[in-house]
């Protein structure tokens, strides 16, 4: 039985909201980082106790409201879900087990190396991954982190996908695009937009297929009765050449 979340949805603080830089570096980079959220909400939302957030400050020392960072994407097992103005960690007694950061040649010293730090020796963050979707300079340009002791470890690849504990999911380049793969269906996730869409495009599909059979229905009914038409004038025809032919042989009999 799931339990109910007791958080309440928004409370404001006095801890910053922004760090004054931009969402992302492109926009392919910020619709990836969005998409990379979506993609984990929607897989998390049975769960009332996983935050699933990204480009949010999460600040990690209470009293200095300059000790903060801004995971493009993170997830936290064990908090409630819900809205929040930020992610205070010594409020919600957690912090991020998982951050995922869609890396950029502009944010390289900053991602592999004062976050790598950071994430390890101050929030002693679970896994830690970086995708670099124009492959600037990571190589190979997906690559994973799981906490050993006080040390970040790579993680080994299977089958091409770097697996995740924390998540149960692997996440894999395609293209350009980071995608988590369930190891358990063995598909691709998708976010909450896109399969919106697919319902929207099935049902549509399905609305044309029944039309389609409909239409098919009444043609076949059209068939059909003009098929008993012309079954029944060629009875008609039959019977009166048959009582002609009748008409005629008794005339020559009578002859």
């Amino acid at each position: 039985m799931i339990r109910k979340a007791e958080f309440s949805p928004f409370v404001r603080n006095e801890y910053p909201t922004s760090d004054g830089r931009p969402m992302a570096e492109t926009d392919f980079h910020r619709d990836l980082m969005v998409r990379v959220i979506d993609v984990l909400q929607t897989w998390f939302a049975y769960d009332p106790f996983i935050y699933v957030s990204g480009n949010l400050l999460v600040c990690y020392e209470e009293g200095n409201k300059r000790r903060h960072v801004a995971p493009d994407a993170f997830v936290v097992k064990g908090v409630p879900s819900g809205k929040r103005e930020n992610y205070l960690i010594w409020k919600e007694g957690r912090s991020p087990d998982v951050v995922i950061e869609i890396t950029s040649r502009t944010t390289r010293d900053e991602d592999t190396q004062k976050k790598f730090e950071l994430y390890r020796d101050r929030l002693r963050v679970k896994e830690y991954f970086l995708f670099d979707p124009f492959e600037e300079y990571l190589f190979p340009s997906l690559l994973g982190y799981r906490r050993v002791k006080d040390q970040f470890r790579t993680i080994r690849p299977i089958d091409g996908r770097i697996p995740s504990r924390v998540l149960g999911l692997h996440l894999e380049r395609d293209d350009d695009i980071l995608q988590l793969w369930n190891p358990d269906s063995r598909v691709w996730l998708k976010p909450a937009s896109e399969r919106a869409n697919e319902a929207t495009r099935t049902a549509e599909l399905a609305e044309l297929a029944r039309r389609e059979a409909e239409l098919e229905l009444r043609e076949s009914i059209i068939l059909r009765k003009e098929a008993d038409l012309a079954r029944r004038i060629a009875e008609a025809e039959t019977a009166r050449l048959q009582s002609e032919n009748e008409i005629l042989r008794q005339q020559l009999n009578q002859k």
